[in-house]
């Protein structure tokens, strides 16, 4: 409810009964200066009818004396009704009865008397007193059903508190079970790590202690050709050995990286491309790489995500198509250099393969999303969620903008200056 309904005043509702039209005319005229509602009746049976429908009077005035049916009579029947047992009413008569009469009056509800000829000050007295009273106990049950609903209220909230008490209490149950899982999980990654940096790498190891021994020993009774790809085999081993390593380092919690240094990425992308020779002779790709600059980061890091991008755009090539990925700069200041208040390189590399709907230009970075079928492309899912990981944790951005048969372009903004390092690592913590 609305607290403004308290001080809504109820109507002064009065029905006056009588059965001579003058006297209703005139008991009227005294009250009309006081704003009250008036009800005419001429006999106690109209009065009857009247109170069939209506319940909401503040005060009944009524002769004694009428035809038919007298005011004790009338008085009484109304008073059998449940309704109706809360409304006053005054007697009016031009008799001065003995007691005994007027008792019974009082016996069959009255409240008072007024006597004719009527007192004009004296009905309008004694009717205020009514309306007062009236208006109060209004007040009160309007204050009795306000408080009813407040209770309400507050049993309910007091309800919906111990409600939210047992949530949270479940809640911190479910976070230590969720502790707990990420616990064992970390274990896994222990174990994971374990495996990765002495049964992965043994395998390594015997291709390069064969591959040097065979380059040592059996050099001169080799084609020249052979030789070539032995030492190719050797250089790529190498890198693979070195790879694994930076992996186990990057798989860690980052809480500091102290592999940063100043990468010429021409001098990287011209690796890139050598080691994946055999890759891009296969679809007879093109790989164009325009002069690039030098950036503050982890080589191997960036090493593995240009492969990422190079081997995507091949591998998403349109049927029968030769794939082109072109990688070249562009000098802008973008979004991080409101951030970090200096200069990022700009690096973009696209493609002229099948491209993708641009509504999923942020869900190709999901860990194992894949936009294709495993049947139709080759892959895990887990490149580009990949490349993506290792630009957070250089403090730049990776975005992508793709048409559908119209190939993908994906920008990428890396800091340019060794000082940004401190950037790097507090981008780095908000990360992980």
């Amino acid at each position: 409810m609305n607290p403004d309904d308290l001080t809504i005043q109820s109507p002064i509702k009065i029905l006056v009964v009588d059965d001579r039209e003058d006297n209703l005319f005139s008991i009227e005229t005294i009250l009309e200066r006081d704003n009250y509602r008036i009800v005419k009746a001429q006999s106690g049976k109209a009065a009857l009818k009247i109170l069939l429908n209506q319940h909401d009077f503040t005060l009944i005035l009524m002769d004694v004396q009428m035809p038919d049916m007298n005011g004790f009579e009338t008085a009484n029947l109304i008073y059998q009704r449940e309704k109706l047992k809360h409304i006053p009413i005054i007697f009016i008569t031009a008799h001065n009865y003995n007691d005994e009469h007027v008792f019974e009056g009082y016996k069959v509800g009255a409240i008072d008397y007024i006597y004719k000829p009527i007192n004009p000050e004296l009905l309008r007295f004694k009717v205020g007193v009514f309306a007062e009273m009236y208006q109060k106990n209004h007040q009160l049950l309007l204050h009795e059903r306000k408080l009813k609903q407040a209770n309400a209220s507050l049993e309910k909230e007091v309800e919906e508190r111990k409600l939210s008490e047992e949530k949270v209490r479940l809640l911190n149950q479910q976070l230590l079970e969720n502790n707990n899982n990420l616990k064992a999980t970390i274990e896994e990654l222990d174990r994971f790590a374990y495996v990765a940096s002495h049964d992965l790498q043994e395998p390594l190891r015997k291709i390069l202690v064969f591959s040097d021994k065979l380059l040592n020993d059996q050099t001169e009774k080799m084609p020249e050709e052979m030789v070539r790809y032995l030492e190719k085999i050797v250089k790529a081993s190498e890198r693979m050995q070195k790879l694994i390593n930076d992996l186990l380092i990057f798989s860690k919690p980052a809480d500091n990286y102290d592999g940063f240094v100043e990468v010429d990425l021409n001098n990287l992308l011209a690796e890139v491309v050598s080691d994946m020779e055999v890759e891009i002779e296969k679809c007879d790709a093109q790989v164009k790489v325009n002069t690039l600059p030098k950036v503050w980061a982890i080589p191997s890091q960036m090493r593995q995500l240009f492969q990422n991008l190079i081997s995507n755009g091949i591998k998403f090539r349109k049927p029968n198509g030769i794939p082109v990925v072109s990688i070249y700069n562009e000098v802008e200041q973008g979004s991080l250099l409101e951030q970090f208040d200096l200069s990022h390189h700009r690096i973009v590399v696209e493609d002229n393969g099948i491209g993708f709907d641009d509504k999923y230009a942020d869900e190709i970075f999901v860990v194992f999303k894949r936009l294709h079928s495993y049947h139709e492309y080759e892959g895990t899912g887990v490149g580009l969620s990949i490349c993506k990981k290792i630009i957070d944790r250089h403090g730049g951005k990776i975005t992508a903008r793709s048409k559908p048969g119209e190939g993908s372009r994906f920008q990428i903004e890396l800091p340019a200056q060794r000082h940004l390092q401190r950037s790097i690592d507090r981008t780095v913590k908000a990360v992980s």
